[in-house]
């Protein structure tokens, strides 16, 4: 904690409101897991072959897959960590929000129609339609595992915060044990409903995340007459900041290395999304390119007004609560959120607080459930089609066999995710998924364009874009202050670190690009042109698309 903060006493405010109001958000809570288990159950039943597994048997409409990808992409990051973020950091945190959202445009401009037309289930169809099979899909199937697992850190961070907060537990060995309980409410959401299921969960989930957060920023705005002047100014006194608080530079401007950071983060954060496989995969579930589209437009009204409202999240936390109480709660400010609930309904000890802190938590809990959800379904389903089926089996594996590996996978890939989140509780939920979008655009990003928009791309240029980007990518994090060296790293007592920014993606986005060009020049395979112009054809119109 910074000295700027070392005065205020350190408080426990959610969990003091919390306290007598305990069994009714207990009850929430589990309300929503009993909930979402049926839902799950239901689906389970459903799901026959591999096409409901991965897919969802391609049965839903465009308005509910827009619901669904709504549901994936809104995040615990959005709605804990940018929340927190700006509290803190006021418009330096704002600059998450925006991010994210350009970040959304970009995926649907740039691959989601293609890619939809172009697969059947995971990223490494569309590579491996002209390039070699076995290489691409294993370089394809081991990206999409690490950046989900990068992706999974952030949520199970922001589970163990939240819950441990509420249910007032302080202990380390009660806050893993809480991360362990959302990873195997994972593992068996994915494991037993598959696609039909996680999408039904996520469809859940964007109705109350989207519910809570209109409540919330309706009643935050009713408390300073829908005056947002009289917000922002009431923020910026209230952080100790001042107008600094209002203008860039407060996290990302003091040192040139710190402005360096932040372009790394906007190109991480604008490329990023469309090199997420969680959020690909949601077009396979739709029967049509017409209904991919229908489902685009329904997810960017959705997802837009729910950017719009995270400033007022923001802005509003940081005008109604004192920044040494947000850092005493959260060291990374996850909690501001809540803690927001808590004081607009009337503050500690008051039956209105803890009403809504309780739903708006249940809601964070229900994010953070779905999302995981969605990212252990995209990291098994390309082990078991892309690894499994294709490369170890040959192509030879039943779909039963198939879908029994990913239930497999599922379990392996929860077991990590816990681990390495149990680690991973103290730091920002929103740095930790701009990580992630910077492994996707370094990695993924490449090979996908390459694929899609040029005819000399090779084999050896997705092999070189992928292990090239994914390498560097990750490297560069383990040495950098994310990992080791500050207050805030994973590893608080090491010092290990030599890259001085906590965002790789200016090093390693250009440098997947760069290897991908690079590879397929010096390759000496001849590019299938036949086979490019097939692709070509089936992503831009969808014709023979599955």
């Amino acid at each position: 904690m910074s000295a700027a903060y070392a005065a205020y006493p350190t408080v426990q405010l959610a969990a003091d409101g919390a306290s007598e109001h305990r069994p009714l958000i207990i009850t929430l809570f589990a309300c929503f897991v009993i909930a979402t288990l049926v839902i799950t159950v239901w689906a389970g039943r459903q799901t026959k072959n591999a096409a409901d597994f991965y897919a969802g048997g391609r049965q839903f409409t465009g308005f509910q897959n827009g619901l669904a990808v709504s549901g994936d992409y809104m995040s615990a990051a959005s709605f804990l960590g940018i929340a927190g973020a700006i509290a803190l950091f006021g418009y330096d945190g704002f600059l998450y929000s925006i991010g994210f959202l350009v970040a959304w445009l970009v995926a649907l401009l740039l691959v989601a129609e293609p890619l939809r037309n172009s697969g059947r289930y995971t990223m490494g169809d569309v590579l491996a339609y002209r390039m070699r099979q076995r290489p691409v899909r294993t370089a394809a199937g081991t990206s999409t595992i690490v950046v989900s697992i990068f992706y999974l850190l952030a949520q199970m961070a922001g589970a163990g915060v939240l819950v441990s907060l509420l249910l007032g537990i302080t202990s380390d060995a009660g806050k893993v044990a809480i991360v362990g309980l959302v990873g195997v409410l994972m593992i068996v959401y994915v494991t037993i409903g598959g696609m039909k299921g996680t999408t039904w969960v996520q469809m859940v989930k964007a109705v109350l995340l989207i519910a809570g957060t209109l409540l919330i920023t309706f009643l935050i705005l009713l408390k300073f007459n829908f005056n947002l002047s009289d917000l922002l100014g009431t923020a910026a006194s209230n952080s100790g900041k001042g107008s600094a608080f209002l203008e860039p530079g407060l996290k990302y401007g003091a040192t040139s290395t710190s402005k360096l950071d932040f372009i790394s983060l906007g190109i991480a954060l604008v490329l990023g999304t469309a090199g997420l496989p969680h959020i690909l995969i949601r077009f396979y579930t739709v029967p049509t390119a017409k209904a991919a589209r229908k489902s685009v437009n329904w997810a960017i009204g959705i997802i837009g007004s729910f950017y719009l409202m995270t400033i007022v999240l923001g802005f509003g936390a940081a005008a109604l609560l004192k920044p040494g109480d947000i850092i005493a709660s959260n060291k990374a400010g996850n909690t501001a959120a809540p803690l927001a609930a808590l004081e607009i309904g009337g503050g500690s000890g008051s039956t209105g607080g803890a009403i809504l802190l309780a739903v708006i938590s249940a809601v964070a809990f229900a994010t953070i459930l779905a999302v995981v959800a969605g990212l252990t379904l995209a990291s098994s389903s390309s082990f078991a089609h892309d690894i499994y089926a294709n490369v170890i089996r040959r192509g030879t594996a039943t779909e039963k066999e198939e879908v029994r590996a990913a239930r497999w996978a599922t379990v392996a890939i929860g077991v990590v995710s816990i681990g390495l989140g149990a680690m991973a509780r103290d730091l920002n939920v929103a740095g930790l998924v701009a990580l992630a979008f910077a492994v996707a655009a370094s990695a993924n990003l490449p090979t996908i364009l390459y694929s899609l928009f040029w005819k000399r791309f090779t084999t050896q240029g997705a092999l070189w874009s992928i292990y090239g980007g994914l390498t560097s990518a990750v490297v560069l994090v383990l040495f950098s202050p994310v990992v080791s060296g500050k207050p805030t790293s994973m590893f608080k007592e090491a010092d290990f670190y030599w890259f001085p920014l906590e965002n790789p993606g200016i090093v390693s986005i250009p440098l997947g690009f760069l290897l991908g060009w690079l590879g397929s020049l010096l390759s000496k395979e001849e590019p299938d042109k036949g086979k490019y112009a097939e692709l070509e054809v089936k992503s831009l119109t969808g014709t023979g698309a599955h």
